[in-house]
């Protein structure tokens, strides 16, 4: 009797905290019929948001927009991800308690927009930096700090994160086995990657 009460339970949680419902608004009222983000996830200065169709975002992640955050197309952000658009902990050491009532510019004081660009993926417990403009179709691996420029298909990895591959050597192999996928690919990449030569 406990673990089916416990099943209803979670199902229960579930449906009322933690469901994911496909449909959002983004600026000016633009219907986003295909995008879902967790009711989980904190979005701070939503009015710099600017977020396209087919967006996931996932459970538990902070996403700071109040210097502008751009998430293009086909994006997936996983879980306890933070992207942040700005850094007022140098601030807040120069100036220790006057910093909450400090007339003027802040010394040290990072504020800078972030763009994700179509189809990337950002892995879980992974932070982005304010200023990062990631570019399309690029993997950040779990527990990666971003901070600058990540080219176009890279796979990037650690604290701070470097480039380690890039996507397009599995896409390639991928379009392979599935050809028939190639229009759909070519409609957001521009090009379909090329297969690596074969070494004999």
């Amino acid at each position: 009797m406990r673990a089916l009460l416990n099943r209803w339970r979670r199902w229960l949680w579930r449906q009322l905290f933690f469901r994911m419902v496909f449909g959002e608004q983004g600026r000016a009222g633009r219907r986003l019929p295909h995008t879902r983000i967790a009711p989980s996830t904190c979005i701070e200065g939503a009015q710099g948001l600017d977020l396209a169709d087919h967006v996931f975002i996932g459970q538990f992640n902070f996403l700071d927009a109040t210097a502008g955050l751009r998430i293009a197309e086909g994006v997936q952000i996983t879980n306890f991800v933070s992207i942040v658009t700005h850094s007022s902990h140098r601030s807040i050491r120069l100036l220790g308690r006057s910093y909450a009532d400090h007339a003027g510019d802040m010394p040290g004081y990072v504020r800078a927009p972030v763009e994700i660009g179509a189809y990337s993926f950002i892995g879980p417990h992974s932070v982005v930096e304010a200023g990062s403009h990631i570019g399309r179709g690029v993997v950040v691996c779990a527990h990666s700090r971003v901070r600058g420029a990540v080219p176009d298909f890279a796979i990037v990895a650690g604290s701070p994160a470097r480039a380690i591959g890039d996507v397009r050597t599995g896409d390639a192999r991928l379009l392979a086995q599935h050809p028939e996928l190639a229009a759909h690919y070519a409609a957001w990449a521009g090009e379909l990657p090329r297969a690596e030569q074969e070494h004999g």
